[in-house]
């Protein structure tokens, strides 16, 4: 890779989809500033539709082809001053019209991880994904499909079966040395900060301009205005106990227009969510223990 600093260090923001829904990237280039002075670039989805889906399209062709790999890695900043470079798209481990197929959730995104390993072999690559409870998930990506490829689906998958352990036990199999850093989406309001951090690899002091702007979005005015009264009174505090503080405003003030979903699929019921709620809940301790795998919580 011509001009390029080996061992870079290469984040790939893959969504999921209907997570954070561009807010993230939106995030980052609010805090352009911090990030180009900690040697960060942040490259949009633009070019994940110029340069990667092409060469995620050419999966199962042998070899893979070289010239689109030598576009991709010509993505990465020839800039000594880089250290960082963070790839944001929530297609990375596929388009949603992809994303439940042979039984499982984003079934491409080992094979796909598996090619950007090899197009960046000299560095060190780290997904970074926001999951979301399946219950949720499924029905609302079944409703983004046409009608005949819905039911298609429904006739042929086993939607109980359906959870997040697949597709990173895939990434793992394909692409051992991919990095994995993973959080829940119901969480996000409470780790937005963490999130921004560990995407660019700052330091947990490093002050961002937009930490609480998501959490305060789902406020009732009382609970806005108690956030804000612990900010002020932050200096001092253990960041577990400000968690906490944080997590019972929310808890008490949230609006529910905000954090409660109407799901359109028929027949998906309360009682579906439910269970799969608590699936949801041993998959993310199961993750936790996987090898190369961090999951970053409130």
């Amino acid at each position: 890779m011509q001009g390029q600093e080996p061992n870079m260090q290469v984040a790939i923001h893959a969504g999921a989809a209907f997570t954070d829904e561009g807010s993230l990237l939106k995030s980052l280039q609010k805090n352009s500033e911090v990030l180009t002075q900690e040697g960060i670039a942040v490259i949009g989805p633009r070019r994940y539709r110029q340069v990667f889906k092409p060469a995620f399209d050419t999966l199962g062709v042998e070899p893979a082809d070289r010239g689109l790999l030598h576009q991709m890695q010509n993505m990465l900043p020839v800039n000594p001053d880089v250290r960082r470079t963070i790839f944001s798209s929530d297609n990375f481990v596929g388009e949603r019209a992809l994303a439940l197929q042979e039984g499982q959730l984003y079934p491409q995104a080992g094979r796909r991880m598996a090619l950007l390993d090899t197009a960046y072999s000299d560095h060190q690559i780290t997904l970074f994904l926001g999951l979301s409870n399946p219950g949720s998930f499924i029905p609302k990506l079944l409703m983004t499909l046409p009608q005949a490829d819905r039911e298609s689906i429904i006739r042929s998958t086993d939607l109980s079966c359906l959870s997040w352990i697949g597709m990173i036990e895939d990434i793992r199999d394909l692409a051992p040395d991919v990095q994995i850093t993973l959080w829940s989406n119901e969480d996000t309001p409470l780790i937005w900060g963490d999130i921004v951090r560990a995407m660019g690899d700052l330091n947990d002091d490093v002050a961002l301009n937009d930490e609480y702007d998501l959490l305060l979005s789902l406020l009732d005015d009382t609970g806005k205005s108690k956030v804000l009264g612990q900010m002020d009174s932050v200096d001092g505090q253990d960041k577990a106990t400000v968690r906490e503080s944080l997590a019972q405003i929310f808890e008490d003030h949230a609006k529910l227009d905000t954090v409660e979903e109407e799901l359109e699929l028929p027949g998906w019921s309360a009682e579906i969510i439910d269970a799969f709620s608590e699936l949801y809940e041993q998959d993310l301790t199961k993750l936790e223990t996987m090898p190369g795998v961090r999951i970053l919580k409130p």
